[in-house]
């Protein structure tokens, strides 16, 4: 539950935000990107990108638009995730807030903010610091969603590359959901179920026999039964 803060309210009636909590895995561990806040009482604070809909626009359209404004990113995997209504939860005044969540393949990013923030960084989702409004609670709430829906389907296709070796997409799973799997069982359920299939091409610059490179059969949410 958010904080109560006491603030002169800038919003006469209930207002609608939207906040995406985006996520990549990054060196090795799961990260969330974060920025800045300048805006009293939260200055120096850092925040998940977020910002009001406009009267215009359904608030996925507004995701879409503050995700590019925010963050400088566009064409990522993005979803609803929960609603936000607690009635502390912004101190200017009644604000509803549908979060999202997006999803990114680890890489290199033309990461961008506006002149109302001061930084954009990732960090480590067991490393954040201290954040804005309910925004800890959002990003609880995403990385349950996220840790559940790697289970039932084959989202994992949005944190790799177009091809990849099928001992990373097994780590993935284990920096998610934070424990080891079976190297043999995971790969012989994985191919099992058609998820994936083989592009002709192999890993480079390795002193071994190179691993072959897979990629997804299907890149759109759908439902399988992992583990």
């Amino acid at each position: 539950m958010a904080t109560k803060i006491t603030s002169k309210k800038k919003y006469k009636f209930a207002a609608i935000a939207t906040d995406v909590a985006i996520l990549t895995i990054k060196e090795g561990k799961l990260q969330i990107l974060l920025i800045k806040m300048k805006k009293k009482p939260y200055e120096k604070c850092w925040a998940i990108p977020g910002g009001l809909v406009n009267p215009n626009e359904s608030v996925d359209q507004a995701a879409g638009r503050i995700l590019l404004a925010k963050t400088g990113l566009k064409n990522v995997y993005l979803e609803q995730l929960y609603s936000f209504g607690d009635v502390n939860r912004d101190p200017f005044g009644r604000v509803v807030s549908v979060a999202y969540f997006s999803l990114l393949p680890e890489g290199k990013f033309n990461l961008k903010t506006t002149k109302e923030h001061g930084e954009i960084q990732w960090f480590p989702v067991d490393e954040i610091p201290s954040l804005a409004y309910d925004h800890s609670e959002i990003l609880k709430k995403a990385y349950h969603r996220l840790k559940a829906k790697l289970e039932y389907s084959n989202i994992a296709y949005s944190l790799l590359p177009a091809n990849f070796a099928l001992s990373e997409l097994q780590e993935i799973y284990e920096i998610i959901l934070k424990r080891k799997l079976d190297k043999r069982n995971f790969r012989k359920k994985i191919l099992s179920l058609g998820m994936v299939k083989k592009s002709g091409k192999k890993q480079k610059g390795l002193p071994n026999r190179p691993a072959d490179l897979y990629s997804f059969a299907k890149k759109s949410a759908c439902i399988v039964n992992i583990l």
